[in-house]
């Protein structure tokens, strides 16, 4: 591949910002480049010096006024729920079983788990989401379905077939050696391929027996490296459930710590209702809270507590939970967040949240040194945005004054029409025109 210089206004996160004024959190150039080279990106600063470094002959493509900034980074997401969207329950478990349960048995055809592989794909990329975590559905070839699209359109994915072995329809489950051995295949096939990443995928504990989340903690000490991902505290009932069926445990997350689960490779889906032994246990772990606002203010689960998790010391992620989510657009996602926060008089500034949507993901999966930056030698997967992509937008930009401002506009207002350009390795895969 040719060198290739993007110019614009470029922000890149050094560390999560301590502050509203915590300018050394960031690199912001408002006449920037990043230069990519074979994938990777080889400079980034100020346009006049990368420019009079760069190779003879470089391609320049000036995204002026546009944001240029890392990809996108959604580290919980279930891929066969597409059409479980916008699925009218009550709660969490009621909508389990009505919908998702009946939807994620499809996934047992080939045809149809490889075609929604390339539609998941496709919604990500428009909204900006260049890496996510993802659940796969039980069966195996779910996973391979996720994973020859992903390597096709060499995207950076990380998922797995979900392990659950009970409580759910008889088409829906495996065994705890079964799950055990194609997740084993899966890893033997996929993990460290081209950009992929397996998880380890217990769904949560409601689906699993003891025997199965023995399996699990056996994956992970054979496999240190790989994430975890599951559940946790999502919903009042669940939890009540969830403590009948492992009545031995001090509370929900000791269900996972006591089957070798909870460790500092740990992405914990939800965790809204939590004691201060768990939030302790968790940050003693490392392990990840992994914030899903849509989802949670679309099924009533509740309201993340993120001051008090940074309290404890958890670290964090957010994420969009489709099809429990609402929206596949990060920019949404973050607005609900800082809703919620407010709600729990929690002031959540702008810097914070595209922090924690690019590097703050990206340091939550263990990636950093390969995403969620515009760091040299970090692969080049970047995005454009647009703060005027709407009339609306465009009317409210003309009173903006600040990168802030520009930020909390983008995220309150944007949708994937801010999104305006996609590059993954370096390689344009989504372009969109000005609307106004």
């Amino acid at each position: 591949m040719s060198a290739r210089l993007l110019r614009g206004r470029v922000l890149s996160f050094r560390s999560r910002p301590q502050a509203r004024d915590d300018h050394k959190s960031y690199l912001f150039e408002e006449d920037g480049a990043v230069l990519v080279e074979n994938g990777r990106i080889s400079a980034c600063g100020v346009y006049d010096e990368i420019r009079l470094n760069s190779p003879l002959g470089v391609e320049v493509i000036d995204h002026r006024p546009l944001i240029l900034m890392a990809g996108f980074i959604d580290p919980h997401i279930h891929f066969p729920q597409m059409q479980v969207t916008a699925s009218y329950a009550a709660n969490l478990l009621e909508w389990l079983n009505t919908y998702t349960f009946v939807e994620e048995q499809k996934f047992a055809d080939a045809a149809h788990a490889a075609r929604f592989a390339r539609l998941f794909f496709d919604e990500l990329l428009r909204h900006g989401t260049t890496t996510a975590a993802a659940y796969c559905s039980v069966h195996k070839g779910s996973a391979d379905a996720f994973f020859t699209e992903a390597t096709r359109r060499n995207l950076l994915m990380v998922g797995s077939k979900v392990m659950m072995d009970r409580n759910a329809p008889a088409a829906l489950t495996d065994t705890a050696q079964s799950g055990y051995d194609d997740t084993k295949a899966v890893i033997a096939a996929w993990h460290g391929k081209g950009r992929n990443h397996v998880a380890i995928t217990p769904r949560f504990a409601i689906t699993s027996s003891p025997a199965q989340l023995e399996a699990a903690g056996t994956l992970a000490r054979e496999h240190p490296d790989l994430l975890i991902q599951t559940h946790l505290s999502e919903n009042n009932a669940e939890i009540a459930y969830t403590m009948e069926l492992f009545p031995e445990a001090q509370d929900y997350t000791d269900v996972y710590a006591r089957h070798g689960l909870l460790t500092r490779k740990m992405l914990l889906g939800h965790a809204i209702h939590l004691s201060d032994r768990e939030m302790d246990a968790i940050a003693d772990a490392g392990a990840v809270a992994v914030h899903c606002p849509t989802s949670n203010l679309f099924l009533g689960s509740g309201l993340f507590d993120l001051k008090r998790l940074k309290e404890h010391g958890v670290r964090t992620a957010i994420a969009t939970d489709i099809g429990g989510g609402s929206s596949y657009s990060m920019l949404r996602t973050m607005d609900e967040a800082y809703k919620i926060q407010q709600l729990r008089n929690n002031r959540l500034p702008p810097l914070e949240s595209f922090w924690q949507a690019t590097r703050g993901n990206a340091e939550a999966l263990g990636l950093v040194n390969q995403i969620g930056t515009l760091e040299p030698g970090t692969d080049a997967d970047i995005i454009a945005l647009d703060a005027g992509a709407t009339p609306a937008m465009a009317i409210r930009m003309e009173t903006v004054e600040t990168l802030e401002e520009e930020l909390f506009l983008l995220q309150t207002m944007g949708d994937d029409r801010a999104v305006r350009h996609v590059y993954v390795a370096g390689k344009a895969v989504q372009t969109r025109s000005a609307t106004n």
